[in-house]
């Protein structure tokens, strides 16, 4: 599975990446199929869609059409990526001439491409053929579309001198309590997809803190997945540091890390106490508490990313880890469709949009700088959900055992499913 991947459009025979290690392997244990196409199309009574000219020999194309994600980045600094991935991965070529800078993925965005399209058949069939197992075949074809879809990005990557670019690739969500295992499985990975412009995903958990300065520490870059909360975030930004301070490494350029601090799902489950409360006051703070820790976790990053701490190692050559914006999809009706992104713009950023979230801010949303802006009121927002019995140090515990486990469901649902379709396959040829 290394050296340059030349032709994108179609699945073909690989070589087959080493089977990882057994700590990083498990035992196999209801899909919702999604469509993995997505069209960019601009606001207007008859919502034309942008015609992006791109070559997928260069691995990027300029766009016809200016786009509101182009200003995001040459006016304010937040670089916009999109979270999904699928077949054929030359689909990214348009949203790429768009100005989207990167792909995020994860279990569930792969269940949902693998389950829902038959353009993995052929390759998971010679897999099967070639012997191999559910969980084997899983990660051949998570690996190819990793590596193919940081083709499409090197462009970027290289013209921001590793800045940004990239493509995210999640370690087993079986390993998120697991510290050794997990390291294992990064390193793996890193190995096997053998591109410069991948981010290796690993979770927040307690016993995953440990493991991102290891990784870091290996000079392998991480993004750093499902962050709910102040406190654990201010672990991960230590942990990057930590990492780094111990790599030995002279020239720190290349090792680089974003952290993907979550937002929708901390007002999904703070509406929910906040309507249990059921005050005026409780019901008035009701969409109001992501951006506003959201705001708070970017003044942290101003205050851990300065100082003689950072500067010794910025005189190494040491990127900042970038903040994420991640579940950045509205999922109440009620609120704004484009609320956080709007919310959450200025420099040094990531937002990693869905679908939806993406083609919302294409059409109707607004670049200007807002991620410190209004800061005192955020506070006020924080302080005022305390004051109603809100412990957030137990919400985001909350919403990283809910995010875990809906990983970890989907993966093993999914090698269910390849499980049987292999069986299948098995007696067909018998």
């Amino acid at each position: 599975m290394t050296g340059v991947v030349s032709k994108l459009a179609a699945a073909r025979p690989v070589a087959a990446p080493p089977l990882p290690p057994a700590s990083v392997r498990s035992p196999a244990l209801a899909f919702a199929p999604s469509p993995c196409r997505f069209r960019v199309s601009i606001a207007g009574r008859a919502r034309s869609p942008i015609i992006a000219m791109a070559s997928a020999k260069e691995g990027n194309g300029a766009p016809t059409k200016r786009t509101s994600l182009h200003d995001l980045y040459d006016l304010q600094g937040l670089s916009p990526w999109y979270d999904n991935l699928c077949r054929p991965v030359t689909d990214l070529l348009p949203l790429i001439a768009s100005g989207v800078r990167g792909v995020t993925s994860n279990p569930t965005i792969f269940q949902k491409a693998i389950s829902s399209s038959s353009a993995y058949d052929d390759q998971f069939k010679q897999l099967i053929s070639a012997g191999k197992d559910a969980e084997s075949a899983y990660w051949e074809l998570v690996i190819k579309d990793i590596q193919d879809a940081c083709k499409l990005f090197e462009p970027i990557y290289n013209e921001t001198d590793g800045a940004d670019g990239y493509v995210s690739v999640e370690v087993s969500p079986r390993l998120a309590n697991d510290t050794e295992g997990t390291v294992e499985a990064a390193k793996w990975l890193h190995k096997v997809v053998n591109r410069p412009n991948v981010y290796i995903k690993i979770p927040a958990t307690a016993e995953c803190v440990p493991s991102i300065r290891e990784v870091i520490s290996n000079g392998i870059s991480v993004n750093v997945t499902l962050i709910f909360s102040i406190a654990r975030y201010e672990a991960v930004i230590d942990a990057y540091l930590d990492g780094l301070e111990a790599s030995g490494l002279s020239d720190l350029s290349r090792v680089t890390s974003v952290a993907s601090f979550f937002v929708s799902r901390v007002d999904s489950l703070i509406d929910k106490m906040l309507e249990k409360i059921g005050t005026p006051e409780a019901l008035a703070l009701r969409g109001k508490a992501a951006v506003a820790q959201a705001k708070l976790a970017n003044q942290l990053y101003q205050k851990k990313f300065s100082g003689p701490r950072w500067e010794a190692l910025a005189k190494k050559g040491a990127k900042k880890q970038r903040l994420l914006w991640a579940s950045t999809g509205v999922k109440n009706p009620a609120y704004p469709d484009t609320l956080y992104v709007d919310s959450l713009i200025g420099p040094d950023t990531v937002n990693t949009m869905p679908d939806q979230a993406l083609q919302a801010f294409i059409d109707h949303g607004t670049v200007s700088r807002t991620v410190d802006a209004n800061v005192s009121e955020a506070e006020g927002v924080y302080s005022a959900l305390e004051k109603l019995g809100i412990n957030w140090d137990e919400v985001g515990k909350q919403l990283e055992l809910e995010g875990v486990d809906s990983f970890k469901k989907s993966f093993d649902s999914l090698l269910v499913s390849l499980q049987e379709k292999g069986n299948s396959l098995k007696t067909a040829s018998v």
